[in-house]
């Protein structure tokens, strides 16, 4: 019999479980603003970029659509997003609202500080090296 795995090795697990530490950490920095680690970078992406498809945002994001779908309720719900037709019937397209645009313009600092917080905690290199090392596993797989 085989011994299993230690779990320092399995590169899946580490990833994840270094992902909900950070966004735990983000979610106290965010919550003056009443937006999640996974909220704030939609209204960010929709404030730079405008309208566009949910298939558009979901590809930007790294999601897929169901994901997606589920994290965009809250949003519509608050009245932070609008979800409208898109080119053709098929398709939908989300919009930032004026609260929306308020609750980013709120929250930006809340996430430059937490941003900040952590390059301090962690290192601006190795801050940098691991968004480049993640960008990396996304460009790859």
């Amino acid at each position: 019999m085989t011994e299993p795995t230690p779990i320092a090795i399995c590169t899946c697990l580490a990833v994840r479980q270094g992902a909900r530490q950070l966004t735990q950490f983000y979610d106290r920095h965010l919550a003056p603003a009443g937006l999640r680690a996974t909220q704030y970078p939609i209204l960010a992406r929709l404030g730079r970029s405008g309208p566009m498809s949910i298939n558009a945002l979901a590809t930007g994001m790294v999601m897929d659509r169901t994901t997606l779908g589920r994290a965009l309720r809250p949003l519509e719900r608050e009245g932070l997003l609008a979800i409208g037709v898109g080119r053709d019937a098929r398709t939908r397209e989300l919009s930032l609202t004026p609260a929306g645009a308020e609750r980013l313009a709120a929250a930006a600092p809340l996430w430059q500080g937490a941003q900040a917080a952590f390059e301090q905690g962690f290192g601006p290199p190795e801050a940098a090296a691991l968004r480049a090392a993640m960008a990396r596993v996304v460009d790859t797989l």
